[in-house]
């Protein structure tokens, strides 16, 4: 394997809108046992001081945006952001399947996880191709040293625009991490910077992915000192929980020190491989969704889930759905790209899925029943809970029962409605008896 060390929109039924917000934050309890931590990005806010506002939602916006494209060599795409229990949103994106000019058959994808402000992340997701295409590096003619030479000074140029309109125009102190990749018919590039993640998934296994800029990897750790800072409480200064972003200009303020070695670089890795027949899908998505899900698990459902569905924007949207019942606090982007040689819709899938959802129900229909036998009120959460616990083979691989949500509501209110009217009847019976 190989690392960067060189190694549709569904409708969220209003009953489970319902369900969260009763058990509010409980929800994260469900599949990973305990809170999570603060979003790597923010800094840390005092429990104490009761007048800052809370960076948590006291239950989870839902909504989501989507949206899906392609270009003519068959390469598609798609994109769901969610702003989760998150106060504000402050992830952006941008998807462009197919470059301008003699780049046409060249395309361009980034997600943007901004802290403390979404400005930086906007700006970026607006402006940054501009600034790499404008460095003169990436033409069709395709030397690789040059197009990574080229992305990387466009981080450094666009960054160093940023600080001057920050301070001219009184910008928010934001900042944003950057997981971007660029493909040419030949090769990908893969770019980060930061602790969003991209992933390449190839004949079905994970060839390729992004290393996290976190202040206690080693070498980030150097830079941080030589700058004059430390390593709190695994932060820079105790306080932000990622090591290289643009933005974040309050860390960017050694003017003895060159733009690479301030305690926060905008300095991105870049990694180039070459394309094959073989390549299935790449993922790009901002921590929110790898704070709940691994490498390894996310691509195995990614996988298993484009053999039962061809919209992939419920793919994108089922993803945000597991990593949000998986205990993620944070907001969440993703971004899917899938190339000619992806799974596709298979038969034997569908019934597969099929089948462990026949047996979903039914195990819902017997708990229920178990519950009311014993004169207790059959309770969701308890049916959830119950579930989690059991050995049921066949649930998606990376998602378990938590990735059949939907299924365990539908059967819960169809049995519940069930239960009810059969037991109206017998009330019903019972009083025309009685007469």
């Amino acid at each position: 394997m190989k690392t960067a060390r060189r190694a549709s929109n569904v409708e969220v039924p209003s009953f489970l809108r319902q369900l969260v917000k009763e058990t509010e934050k409980m929800v994260t309890f469900f599949f990973k046992g305990g809170p999570k931590e603060t979003g790597s990005g923010e800094e840390e806010t005092s429990d104490e001081d009761d007048s800052m506002q809370s960076a948590y939602l006291d239950h989870p916006i839902l909504e989501k945006h989507v949206s899906e494209g392609g270009s003519q060599s068959g390469v598609n795409y798609a994109v769901a952001s969610m702003q989760g229990w998150r106060a504000q949103m402050e992830d952006a994106h941008t998807c462009m399947p197919q470059l301008r000019e003699e780049l046409t058959d060249w395309g361009y994808f980034a997600v943007f996880d901004g802290h403390a402000g979404a400005t930086v992340a906007q700006y970026c997701s607006r402006n940054l191709l501009d600034y790499i295409l404008a460095t003169g590096g990436v033409k069709a003619t395709e030397d690789p040293e040059q197009v990574k030479e080229g992305i990387r000074v466009g981080f450094l140029d666009i960054d160093r625009h940023m600080y001057k309109l920050a301070h001219q125009d009184n910008w928010d102190r934001s900042g944003s991490t950057a997981a971007a990749i660029m493909m040419s018919p030949r090769y990908i590039y893969f770019i980060n910077c930061g602790d969003s993640r991209t992933l390449l998934c190839h004949n079905g296994q994970v060839i390729f992915y992004t290393e996290d800029h976190k202040p206690f990897n080693p070498r980030e750790r150097e830079r941080i000192q030589n700058a004059g800072g430390s390593v709190t409480l695994q932060r820079i200064n105790g306080s932000l929980a990622v090591s290289r972003a643009l933005g974040d200009f309050d860390f960017k303020e050694a003017d003895w020190r060159p733009q690479t070695e301030q305690l926060v670089s905008p300095e991105p890795e870049v990694y180039e491989l070459e394309r094959t027949p073989e390549d299935e899908f790449l993922i790009l998505a901002c921590d929110g969704v790898w704070d709940a899900i691994g490498n390894e698990e996310l691509s195995a459902f990614v996988r298993s889930r484009l053999q039962v569905c061809d919209d992939l924007r419920e793919v994108c949207t089922q993803v945000i759905d597991l990593c949000l019942y998986k205990g993620s606090l944070d907001n969440m982007s993703i971004i899917i790209v899938c190339f000619p040689g992806a799974p596709q819709v298979s038969q034997e899938a569908l019934q597969q899925e099929a089948e462990l959802e026949k047996q979903i129900d039914t195990k819902v229909e017997e708990i229920i029943q178990l519950m009311r036998s014993r004169g207790e009120d059959p309770d969701l959460l308890y049916v959830i809970k119950f579930l989690a616990a059991e050995e049921m083979p066949g649930l998606p691989p990376g998602g378990g029962i938590a990735s059949k949500r939907d299924c365990i509501i539908s059967s819960y209110q169809k049995h519940i409605m069930t239960a009810k009217s059969q037991e109206a009847m017998d009330v019903e019976g019972s009083e025309e008896d009685s007469h």
